[in-house]
């Protein structure tokens, strides 16, 4: 008999007055020196002022080193600031990388020996400090999960920590922190948050509840990323894509993913392509090639996406909903194929190899994928 365990930040806080409720977290979680951890973007932005507003009359430190595709290196140099800056408890505010990296201090700051020790699934023995999530972009969701996932520049691989310790105690959620977005990140993180649902929904691992929210960001997401990309201040849109983003967390968080993270993984591994981007690049192809092992709940994605499919078989239906995810992420301006990277065709079996690898996702794709077969899809997305 199967079961479902639902696994999620332990606080939840929305809406546009959000951030307002920073000053009450900390006090809550008894943090009166907190490390902000953030990109030197978001500090020139104004983002970090939003924050640093309501942190009351604590003591604070800001880490701002943050990259895109974060590497472990960085993770050990911001433990270090955390430690010698006597700080009790970690603000992780930007996209995914900044949180990503506060939650690998947040496992590292209290370990012993090595990052090293802590990659893996459950490898993390004990909670560390506190730690409040607030996102910049509306698509990783890394705000209520579980997972934290770095680069390692010499190994050209990216390498995960999966752990109930790394669940940040408060996520708090407003569209406001996003206003500042570039237009090409909201692109590129707003169909990574589309991927997470949509690989929730046919993820092996579902359930009823992950199923329903999933759909539920689909929805929001498919019809507010156009919007907030075309006009970034439509703040209905940035709030349906925040809220969509943290439902598709939830999804995936506890459904996981699938093949799509799987190949972009050595893309961001190899080639630095952005982790969204790489999604965004696998997404239709992937989806085309699935499909025959779940051509109904493809359907349903459809549906949510607004489509009209009444008269359609089930196959032409999952065909109409790839090519409507192609043409979402042409609307946004994703880049078509591998080949706008200079990405060599000869990489390609190398990159094949290493995604077939990643058993912890590829397990959840809806139809088993070979080396062979994987070859096929980066071929058919160069």
């Amino acid at each position: 008999m199967t079961t479902h365990a639902f696994k999620v930040a332990n606080k939840l806080i929305t809406g546009e007055a959000a951030i307002e409720q920073l000053s009450a977290e900390l006090s809550r979680l008894n943090i009166n020196n907190p490390l902000i951890v953030t990109d030197a973007i978001l500090v020139k932005s104004g983002a970090v002022d939003k924050a640093l507003a309501h942190l009351g009359q604590r003591k604070y430190g800001v880490f701002d080193q943050v990259q895109p595709e974060p590497e472990i290196a960085i993770v050990e140099s911001c433990t270090q600031v955390f430690r010698e800056g006597e700080h009790d408890g970690l603000i992780g505010l930007g996209g995914g990388s900044a949180i990503d990296i506060a939650k690998g201090v947040a496992a590292f700051a209290g370990h012993d020996g090595p990052l090293g020790e802590l990659f893996g699934v459950d490898q993390v023995k004990k909670k560390g400090p506190p730690l409040i999530a607030i996102p910049s972009t509306a698509g990783t969701g890394s705000e209520v999960t579980n997972v934290a996932i770095f680069s390692d520049k010499q190994a050209q691989l990216k390498k995960g920590i999966v752990s109930d310790f790394l669940l940040p105690d408060v996520a708090l959620v407003s569209p406001l922190m996003t206003l500042t977005c570039p237009r090409s990140v909201t692109a590129a993180s707003g169909i990574d948050a589309l991927v997470h649902a949509i690989e929730a929904y046919l993820s092996v691992n579902r359930s009823a509840i992950t199923d329903a929210i999933a759909l539920g960001a689909i929805k929001l997401i498919s019809r507010a990323l156009p919007k907030a990309f075309a006009n970034p201040d439509d703040l209905q849109a940035r709030e349906d894509m925040a809220t969509g983003s943290l439902m598709g967390g939830m999804a995936f968080g506890n459904a996981g993913v699938g093949a799509v993270h799987a190949l972009a993984y050595p893309l961001g591994g190899r080639f630095n392509i952005a982790h969204g981007v790489s999604n965004a690049l696998l997404l239709a192809h992937v989806m085309h090639w699935n499909k025959i092992a779940c051509a109904e709940r493809m359907r349903d994605i459809g549906e949510a996406m607004g489509l009209r499919l009444s008269q359609l078989s089930d196959a032409q239906s999952a065909e109409a909903t790839v090519q409507a995810m192609a043409e979402l992420c042409r609307a946004v301006d994703i880049p078509q194929g591998l080949r706008a990277f200079d990405i060599p065709q000869e990489a390609i079996p190398v990159m094949a190899e290493e995604a077939s690898k990643i058993d912890r996702l590829m397990r959840n794709n809806p139809r088993k994928l070979s080396v062979a077969d994987i070859e096929k899809i980066y071929r058919s997305a160069y």
